[in-house]
């Protein structure tokens, strides 16, 4: 029996359950999500939850996103910390100015180029922008690494340039906290 009847040679068998295993992530989440659907955590749904997630990778596939495989905690904690403040802040201001008198506040949308081209890190910088109100990501350029922000009150050069500064220190808090060592060496 030759090695083309027995089926696939063991190498690439090990590596269809190595792409299985890097997916592990994305088949726990989407079960949760399933789970959290149907309001219900029981055996059937978890087992439902895996069948559709299951063909919900297969049938849209996604090429795996590269993780650097590293995680410093002090820079997480940082970036969280900047996270909640900014989130805060800017709950507070978004509020004044929806009942303040006046005239709307200037919007303006503003590209921002990031130093890294991580698919990951592209990612989790405009989900943070876009969590913190006062902007939202408008468009991603994923090719030139750009990200293109919506931002409320932008009346002047100033606010403008803070609102760029403040995308790329989100950026430099993630890549400290979870991206490679050349990545980091770009930020820095």
């Amino acid at each position: 029996m030759s090695e083309t009847d027995a089926g696939p040679p063991r190498a690439t068998r090990r590596a269809e359950w190595g792409v299985r295993l890097h997916e592990l992530p994305l088949l726990i989440g989407l079960v949760v999500l399933w789970m959290m659907l149907w309001q219900s955590v029981s055996l059937l749904s978890a087992v439902s939850g895996i069948v559709v997630a299951v063909f919900v990778m297969r049938l849209f596939y996604l090429p795996p996103v590269e993780l650097a495989g590293r995680f410093n905690l002090w820079w997480a904690l940082r970036y969280l910390g900047y996270f909640f403040w900014h989130l805060a802040r800017a709950s507070w201001q978004v509020a004044w100015l929806a009942v303040r008198p006046g005239p709307p506040p200037p919007t303006s949308i503003i590209a921002v180029k990031l130093r890294t081209r991580s698919d990951f890190i592209l990612t989790m910088v405009a989900l943070t922008n876009s969590l913190i109100p006062g902007s939202l990501i408008a468009d991603v350029d994923r090719f030139e690494s750009t990200l293109y922000l919506h931002v409320l009150n932008t009346p002047t050069q100033k606010e403008i340039t803070k609102m760029r500064r403040d995308a790329l220190h989100i950026e430099r808090l993630l890549v400290m906290a979870v991206g490679s060592r050349d990545e980091m060496r770009v930020v820095r």
